[in-house]
């Protein structure tokens, strides 16, 4: 699969001429096997070192003190409520047990479909961090899960006060919902004047781990897949596809081996693809960072 995100954040506007104007089509050639290593290349590569002894301010996966991280949960609790109302999110339903998929059951995405292998790929990469994660902790994950009428949902997995963490999560989603025009100008860069809401597809992976010993550095990562769809009726109406995240590792005291393994590890799974992507999205992830008109780092 093409591996290149427009952004890597939700607050950035995607570059022009980066997206695709179809999906990743198996009809027209051969699928090619989804990885977390070729699916995420690009975002992986979008990562940074970023040391905050200080209490950060604007950083995605910083060292806060508890009520700040508390006021930063609830803000953006309310946030998340008005932008899925905004995108035409339904809201979600609590569900005993995660079902073996969170795609519509109409048939639409089928196995072979990119939708049905990233969500595969990001439901075994859960499981995957998530043991790993239980053995070198000894304490258990805490699972929640939730559908919503229309198709998609979540699985979130969260461990608490444990021997190494003092919090850690691990979350999946797939969402179906309306994209207003405008919102897809400024993410793709086109032009246009339509007005109709336009389908999208959404699925993704995110994790953010808080170990207890400030001598551990936190880790956040997210990953997902975009799609748009025609709006109904519409004809030559847009459709777009593209893979998008980062990652980032923040210090609360810098070892330099640390920040070697970190980014030789996003490296190596870059230069599998091509020797190119990692520094040229490093330098894309070193220029989130950095607020313009202050010429600072978002610390």
């Amino acid at each position: 699969p093409r591996c290149t995100p427009p952004a890597l954040d939700a607050h950035t506007r995607a570059p022009e001429g980066r997206h695709s104007r179809h999906p990743p089509s198996t009809a027209r050639h051969p699928p090619p096997e989804v990885t977390m290593a070729s699916a995420t290349c690009v975002p992986m590569a979008a990562a940074t070192l970023r040391p905050s002894v200080q209490q950060a301010r604007g950083s995605k996966a910083s060292l806060r003190t508890r009520g700040a991280r508390t006021r930063t949960q609830q803000s953006v609790s309310r946030g998340a409520r008005k932008v899925a109302m905004a995108v035409g999110i339904e809201q979600e339903v609590a569900i005993d047990e995660a079902p073996l998929s969170l795609l519509r059951e109409d048939g639409a995405d089928d196995a072979s479909s990119m939708r049905a292998r990233f969500e595969k790929m990001i439901r075994n990469a859960q499981n995957e961090i998530v043991a790993a994660i239980e053995e070198l902790d000894g304490s258990k994950f805490q699972e929640d899960a939730w559908t919503r009428p229309g198709g998609g949902g979540g699985i979130s997995r969260v461990l608490q006060n444990g021997n190494v963490f003092e919090k850690a999560g691990v979350n999946v989603s797939v969402v179906y919902g309306q994209m207003p025009p405008d919102a897809y100008r400024a993410a793709t860069g086109e032009s246009g004047t339509g007005k109709e809401m336009i389908p999208f597809f959404a699925a993704g992976i995110s994790s953010v781990m808080h170990p207890k010993n400030p001598m551990a550095p936190t880790v956040h990562f997210n990953y997902r897949y975009f799609e748009t769809d025609a709006p109904a009726g519409a004809e030559a109406a847009p459709r777009s596809w593209w893979f998008g995240g980062g990652t980032d590792l923040t210090p609360s005291y810098i070892f330099e081996d640390d920040a070697a393994h970190f980014h030789g590890t996003l490296k190596g799974a870059c230069d599998k693809h091509d020797a190119a992507f990692y520094p040229r999205f490093k330098t894309w992830a070193d220029d989130y960072f950095i607020i313009k008109h202050r010429q600072n780092e978002r610390r």
